[in-house]
């Protein structure tokens, strides 16, 4: 027989999506559950004294009054940039010619690329991610090292050479022919490999011409189990900077659209300052919209509206943006997208975030039948979580009238010193 585990806790899951429905209804919460895993996989969820009467010989991992739910997911983060996180005082632009462009020229060293990767999925780890949608750079040597060290830990990510032919340093500049043969050489190699998943990346519409981005559709065309991720619609600035480049397209988002850049599996970062054509066609087009909330206060891109968007069915999911966000948690993000929403006039239940961070993530990534929630048949990806883990979020949790008021202060307050336990892959990994 295979061998199982059985772990005990409190569990966390979706049957809905907390946004189409209410909450605490969407959600299934039990005070003492158990997930049975085997081979890498959920087989089974349920009361706990169930799930050890049905799996007796499964070994057995008892988390006490802790959480565990789903693993958390970054739906867009820029692993090259972790040694420039929060940096000092710039806006956007300022921001990638002062530290983003001089940082990534670091990686064509195969050996600085693999330490960093290395680095950042064991501090990501400890903040109890899961799963990374990442940019690389323009070195293909870069992608490598991000793969080589994910696939070694059997972790699931999505990563991609970054493609940049203009407005940028020489030494990050390609060419639309590069950009083209090395991301489909990438793919070749990579794509489907265990648990990882390439996406064709131009950094953003101002960094690649129109001949790099009809290139980049044109593989995309080619390889349609890929995801594409790029930027859209962070700052004012910036579309501005597009509208002088690009004239003749009707918005930001055209220059994706013409060029066969749009569509389901189309993951477009931050999404702030949208033309109404624009909400109108990510939502026709089943893309995804990336919000990145530590990111867009610490530049100050503006405030994503989590309200409106939420209200029109878009897809979305939650991600750090690492090192433009500010911190390598997702229980920090979740803290940072509730603070925005409530300037929108919104208040995210627990629930709401959550599922962001989870199985939102998933579903921007079309991964929702893959990970990202606590069933049967998904890949066993879990973090458990102390809901008491500092004295300042025990001695509020202390007061909590049900079980979604202790789950607040922990996203709120809570940091790595939270998570209890990582599991990926249906291995222990913290």
């Amino acid at each position: 027989m295979p061998e199982q585990d059985l772990l005990i806790g409190q569990t966390l899951a979706f049957t809905a999506d907390p946004f189409h429905a209410p909450p605490t209804e969407a959600a299934r919460h039990e005070s003492r559950g158990g997930v049975v895993i085997e081979a890498g996989r959920i087989i089974a969820t349920g009361p706990a004294d169930e799930m050890r009467a049905a799996h007796p010989d499964a070994r057995l991992m008892d988390y006490g009054d802790a959480l565990i739910c789903a693993g958390f997911i970054d739906a867009h983060a820029h692993y090259p940039q972790t040694g420039i996180i929060a940096s000092w005082g710039k806006r956007l632009i300022d921001w990638l010619e002062t530290y983003t462009f001089p940082e990534e020229m670091r990686f064509g060293d195969p050996a600085h690329a693999s330490d960093t990767a290395r680095l950042y999925l064991d501090l990501t780890r400890a903040c109890g991610t899961t799963t990374i949608a990442s940019f690389c750079t323009i070195h293909p040597v870069s992608v490598e090292a991000f793969f080589q060290e994910a696939g070694r830990r059997g972790q699931r990510v999505v990563a991609g050479k970054t493609c940049m032919d203009r407005n940028a340093p020489e030494r990050l500049r390609d060419t639309a022919k590069r950009a083209y043969d090395q991301s489909k050489a990438l793919i070749a190699r990579w794509h489907g490999k265990g648990r990882i998943s390439y996406a064709i990346t131009p950094r953003f519409s101002p960094t690649s011409s129109p001949e790099q981005l009809e290139a980049l559709g044109a593989l995309w065309a080619e390889h349609p189990s890929c995801l594409m991720q790029t930027h859209l619609a962070e700052q004012k600035e910036e579309v501005e900077w597009v509208k002088s480049l690009f004239p003749d397209a009707r918005d930001y988002l055209d220059t994706y659209e013409r060029f066969g850049l749009l569509g389901a599996g189309a993951l477009f970062g931050h999404a702030i300052h949208l033309t109404t054509r624009e909400r109108a066609r990510l939502r026709e087009t089943r893309a995804s919209l990336i919000h990145c909330p530590t990111s867009n206060t610490f530049i100050g891109s503006g405030l994503f509206d989590m309200p409106g968007l939420t209200a029109e069915g878009q897809r979305i999911g939650l991600a750090t943006d690492t090192g433009g966000g500010s911190s390598f948690s997702m229980l920090r993000t979740m803290a940072a997208a509730y603070e925005i929403a409530q300037l929108r006039g919104m208040a995210l239940h627990p629930a709401q975030l959550i599922w962001l961070a989870t199985q939102g993530s998933a579903r921007a990534l079309l991964m929702d039948g893959m990970i990202g929630n606590l069933a049967p048949g998904m890949e066993a990806d879990l973090v458990v979580l102390d809901l008491a883990s500092t004295p300042a979020i025990a001695q509020r949790a202390r007061r909590a009238e049900d079980f979604w008021e202790t789950l607040f202060p922990t996203i709120m307050m809570g940091d790595e010193r939270a998570v209890k336990a990582v599991w990926i892959n249906g291995k222990s990994a913290l």
